[in-house]
């Protein structure tokens, strides 16, 4: 693969790590094209956040690619992931400690059902409070650590598919396509509350995003390794 064509623009298509933030990957890989290519800048961004203890699907845009952007993040997500009933936690998910026990004694596989068809369609969610949404030139996270009082605004979301399988129970682990904005946090938690009990997020990964799917998804390692080969001075690039 020719170094140039990273630098005219490309779009790389990365299983983000558990613990990575996504501009942690915008950040490694732009380091290793700068130093490869001897520039001091070059146009490097990612379509669509994931969270830190999130895993999958990351799309990076390269150069004039980098136009894209916008299009790459409106398409429809697919998700999988496990939540975890009777237990809160003020992230609605493990970025933060437990804080709150619910009953779960009383949710059966008839409820379940009800209350997991009832999510599907277009509806309005409110936005975790720890999350990145801007509140007065702020972001949401940082007030929120901070222990102050945080308002946010509900976006409109539309969830087309929520396959559920509560063999593990008070463990579900659930499949979800929905479109752009919508925070699988805030669904972890709204199921939860839903169901009478409560509900924590324990485990994402995204599958796809808009026509990129996980299979098709390298690791950083193989992208760092196919800059460094197309500069001749590195093994042979392979994949994970």
């Amino acid at each position: 693969m020719n170094i140039e064509e990273f630098k005219e623009g490309k779009t790389l298509i990365v299983d983000k790590p558990l613990n990575w933030t996504s501009f942690d990957v915008v950040n490694k890989l732009r380091w290793n094209l700068k130093r490869r290519l001897k520039v001091k800048k070059i146009k490097v961004g990612h379509a669509g956040t994931l969270d830190p203890l999130a895993t999958g699907v990351l799309v990076i845009c390269t150069g004039k690619h980098t136009k894209l952007i916008e299009s790459l993040q409106a398409g429809e997500k697919t998700y999988t992931g496990t939540i975890l009933l009777g237990k809160t936690t003020p992230s609605y998910d493990l970025e933060t400690e437990y804080d709150q026990d619910f009953p779960t004694d009383h949710i059966d596989e008839i409820l379940l059902e009800e209350i997991r068809a009832s999510f599907v369609g277009e509806q309005d969610q409110m936005p975790p409070i720890f999350s990145a949404k801007q509140v007065d030139g702020k972001r949401a996270y940082d007030l929120a650590r901070a222990g102050k009082e945080v308002k946010l605004k509900t976006n409109r979301i539309t969830i087309t598919d929520f396959k559920i399988d509560h063999s593990r129970f008070p463990e579900i682990d659930f499949e979800i396509s929905c479109s752009k904005g919508t925070y699988i946090r805030s669904i972890a938690h709204d199921f939860g509350k839903a169901l009478n009990s409560g509900g924590t997020l324990i485990a994402l990964r995204r599958t796809r995003s808009g026509d990129q799917r996980i299979e098709d998804a390298k690791s950083v390692d193989y992208w760092i390794d196919t800059i460094r080969d197309a500069e001749g001075n590195a093994p042979r690039a392979i994949e994970k």
